[in-house]
């Protein structure tokens, strides 16, 4: 129960940061109207849903026979994984499969090895897929760039993915506190992902008219 409880508060603390950061999105997408903005958007607030939806599913899930509401948590879970798409897109991705066999052969990697007998475990390695291959795109840009919000960003990303890879091995050992720490996890990968966020202007770009 006491588990059951913590996850509630940790969903919700999500459903929070993952709105958070979409407003900021938001805003910066009114003031400069870049695309990459409002992908990020679009995503922080797919994210956020995922989280309302999840808390929904264990609220119902309390009065309900847990089966019974399993679908909600597929939603969300799905919803979430949209977000992921457009992390990774406006971030990092250029094109669907990276151009290096070996990164090729860690992309594919995970369908190997999960089980699709569960939709939510296929939808859980497709989040997976988005964010390693984001969070080693981002890495290989850094390198090039010296951009220090790279590293942030592959840092959130690498966490996001390791989150859900623990939310997928939850599966094996449902009844340990894996889900706990992946949702922390998450939350984390979700703060790192704020600080790039907090670059952009806030307020509207003037130009001068003289010029």
């Amino acid at each position: 129960m006491a588990e059951l409880f913590l996850e509630s508060i940790l969903n919700l603390i999500g459903f929070v940061v993952g709105l958070v950061i979409g407003i900021i999105s938001a805003i910066g997408y009114r003031n400069t109207g870049s695309p990459t903005l409002f992908r990020l958007t679009l995503a922080f607030l797919s994210i956020s849903a995922g989280f309302i939806i999840m808390w929904i599913g264990q609220m119902v899930g309390t009065y309900t026979a847990p089966q019974e509401v399993r679908w909600v948590q597929t939603v969300g879970i799905g919803v979430q994984t949209i977000g992921y798409f457009f992390i990774a897109f406006s971030h990092t991705i250029k094109s669907f499969f990276p151009k290096s066999n070996y990164l090729r052969s860690i992309v594919i990697l995970p369908l190997f090895l999960i089980s699709f007998v569960s939709i939510e475990n296929i939808i859980r390695s497709f989040s997976f897929i988005l964010l390693i291959y984001g969070s080693i795109e981002t890495i290989m840009s850094y390198f090039e760039s010296r951009r220090r919000t790279a590293l942030f960003v592959a840092a959130g990303l690498g966490a996001l993915a390791f989150g859900e890879f623990l939310g997928w091995y939850y599966f094996v050992f449902p009844q340990s506190v894996l889900n706990v720490v992946s949702i922390t996890v998450k939350i984390a990968g979700l703060l790192m992902l704020f600080v790039p966020v907090t670059k952009v202007p806030l307020k509207k770009i003037k130009f001068d008219e003289n010029i």
